[in-house]
């Protein structure tokens, strides 16, 4: 099984490694149920949603991982939502709907 440091994956997805992102880091891997199985997965469904205006950061809410979907037509953003539903059926991976926004929070596998 492939392992990325929280670094690595901070760096992969867009991210500055400082004190603060690292402890935010932390608490997510700590707060998601079988991160360890999801962190490669979270990385290729990032490399595969970017093309369309969608991508997985750091919430600044909650300690989770996000999936935003900010592809402006109608079309491409059901495109996504079904990417993002495949994934998640594929990898078993648990995610909750933010109310009227385009975006689901990683909180953890079955």
């Amino acid at each position: 099984m492939i392992h990325f440091t929280n670094e690595a994956l901070l760096t992969q997805l867009g991210y500055s490694v400082n004190e603060a992102t690292l402890a935010q880091m932390d608490r997510i891997v700590k707060n998601t149920k079988g991160f360890e199985h999801l962190q490669k997965h979270i990385i290729s469904l990032n490399d595969a949603l970017k093309p369309h205006k969608a991508y997985i950061a750091l919430s600044n809410s909650h300690d989770f991982f996000k999936i935003k979907n900010e592809a402006k037509s109608v079309e491409i953003v059901k495109e996504v939502d079904e990417m993002i539903h495949k994934w998640a059926e594929k990898y078993k991976v648990k995610l909750k709907k933010v109310d009227k926004k385009e975006t689901y929070y990683i909180v953890g596998s079955h």
